[in-house]
């Protein structure tokens, strides 16, 4: 608690890149998406991070590597087992081919929706400074965020790709944003900011990645580490 409580004063809420700041997102060329993926025994598990093209969503990097995860597994403290791996991974392409560097990166996680506020798309975006946006595929039950009738109308009410509604705590306070990302998907995404973008850029920009349900750089990292554990 007491190093989460440390990092979080570290976290950026706004836009920090001039690409953030335009209609179309112009001036961003890549994307990172992260993923680790359990498979064997003695937690075994793939390490994947690629990066596409924007907005044409080609990939240009992927890196998979097989990690053992020793910490266990405590709620709401995920991220002290996984990002470690992911921002080796990072660090890994910045050293070794700066020139595809991911100008942001999406993970399959919350960012400041977490009961701390912290979860691992701000640990992760915090530790390698770069812009981070969490993409929930469930929500993370909390203080004022349960899955109950209300929560369940909301969902009805998004009728359309892009369609959103607000995701607030008891004090009122918007923690994310519950996202349509695909007309042909009616199960919502559960976006929240990780470092350095606003929240209403990390919409657009999911909203932008999505040829499916989930986000194309996520889809990719999933399907990549997968593929890499059957093998």
């Amino acid at each position: 608690r007491r190093a989460q409580a440390g990092l979080r004063g570290r976290v950026v809420e706004r836009d920090t890149e001039r690409w953030q700041r335009e209609p179309a997102l112009r001036g961003l060329r890549r994307v990172g998406g992260l993923d680790l993926s359990y498979g064997g025994a003695g937690g075994a598990a793939c390490a994947s991070l690629v990066v596409l093209s924007y907005p044409d969503l080609q990939v240009l990097y992927e890196d998979c590597r097989m990690v053992t995860v020793t910490a266990p597994y405590v709620a709401g403290f995920l991220a002290f087992r996984e990002v470690p791996f992911l921002v080796d991974a990072v660090q890994r392409l910045q050293a070794e081919e700066p020139e595809l560097s991911p100008q942001v990166l999406l993970v399959d996680g919350n960012g400041l929706l977490h009961p701390r506020g912290f979860g691992v798309a701000c640990h992760l975006g915090v530790l390698t400074d770069l812009p981070c946006i969490g993409v929930a595929k469930n929500l993370l039950q909390m203080d004022g965020l349960v899955r109950d009738e209300r929560h369940r109308e909301q969902i009805r009410s998004l009728q359309r790709s892009g369609d959103t509604f607000p995701l607030t705590d008891t004090s009122g306070r918007v923690l994310g944003m519950a996202l349509r990302s695909h007309d042909n998907s009616s199960r919502p995404l559960y976006v929240s900011v990780g470092h350095r973008v606003s929240l209403d850029t990390a919409v657009r920009l999911v909203r932008s990645c999505c040829r499916y349900r989930i986000p194309e750089p996520i889809r990719q990292a999933d399907i990549r580490s997968r593929e890499y554990i059957r093998k």
